[in-house]
């Protein structure tokens, strides 16, 4: 490299010391170029794998069955908590259906009683008969029905628009997704809906 330099400053020419100098630059991109090449080309599938020994094979082997293992039982607990859910569920609902029965059953017991116990004057409170509901369990409990309701009493203001939709032909979903309420509670108002 030296020496090139030295060729360049005692040359007369001004081109030739351009081509020299040229020629010097192109020469040490390519080598440092051509060594960066050669360590990017390295592909580290070429590296030979570093033996194990056979106890160390072993270990690894019962490693990974231990870990089988271990996922199995994991599995199985998981799908047994999820059974175990999936079967408290179906009771729930089993008694939530019950006690819908119960309820319809008290409500049109009380439809029937009402025009029996409405009372026929001011000054005499209303009778109230007992209602047999018995519609989950073997055991019969007797009830008093709730005292009914004045006729004159307008429906809440919070469940006009409820009823309002439900006289309209909507259904209790469409009825909930709208005023961004429960379906449940939609569902329940409308249930106890007075007639």
């Amino acid at each position: 490299m030296h020496f090139l330099l030295s060729t360049i400053q005692f040359s007369k020419d001004d081109s030739s010391q351009w081509v020299a100098l040229t020629v010097g630059v192109l020469a040490t991109l390519y080598l440092v170029l051509r060594g960066r090449a050669k360590g990017k080309k390295r592909d580290p599938l070429d590296r030979k794998p570093v033996p194990f020994g056979v106890s160390q094979q072993r270990q690894i082997e019962r490693d990974i069955s231990t870990l089988m293992v271990e996922m199995l039982q994991t599995a199985q607990q998981m799908t047994a908590q999820l059974d175990t859910r999936a079967m408290r569920l179906e009771v729930l609902l089993k008694e939530a259906d019950g006690k819908l029965a119960a309820l319809k059953i008290a409500n049109a017991g009380t439809a029937q009683i009402l025009p029996m116990a409405a009372p026929s004057g001011p000054a005499r409170s209303p009778q109230v008969e007992p209602v047999a509901v018995s519609a989950v369990s073997t055991v019969q409990t007797i009830e008093p029905a709730p005292e009914p309701e004045k006729p004159e009493t307008p429906p809440d203001p919070r469940h006009r628009d409820i009823y309002a939709m439900a006289d309209q032909g909507r259904s209790p979903v469409e009825i909930a997704r709208q005023l961004n309420r429960p379906n449940g509670e939609v569902e329940l108002i409308l249930a106890l809906r007075p007639q």
